[in-house]
């Protein structure tokens, strides 16, 4: 099984989404700071996620999620911050 997952930062409040076969131990690795692209960003809490069946399933909805389509996605769940410039509800 492989998991799509989204972490909120609780830094920047940013997003960060990923693949995983094992999401407990790479949400760990996200807060470790063994993740050059997150070391910067932490602590990061789970913020949304999806499993699949298959690694090529998961990819895909993982470059979904990264497109501009996905990002608008991600913004209707409760709890995703503002566009950058935007002003809070």
């Amino acid at each position: 099984m492989y998991w799509v997952y989204v972490l909120k930062s609780g830094k920047d409040n940013g997003l960060y989404i990923g693949l995983s076969n094992n999401i407990e131990r790479r949400i760990a690795e996200h807060n470790a700071g063994f993740v050059k692209s997150t070391k910067g960003r932490k602590p990061f809490s789970l913020f949304y996620k999806e499993i699949f069946s298959n690694r090529q399933a998961a990819r895909d909805r993982e470059k979904y999620l990264k497109s501009g389509s996905g990002r608008e996605f991600l913004k209707t769940i409760p709890g995703t911050c503002p566009p950058e410039g935007g002003a809070q509800p």
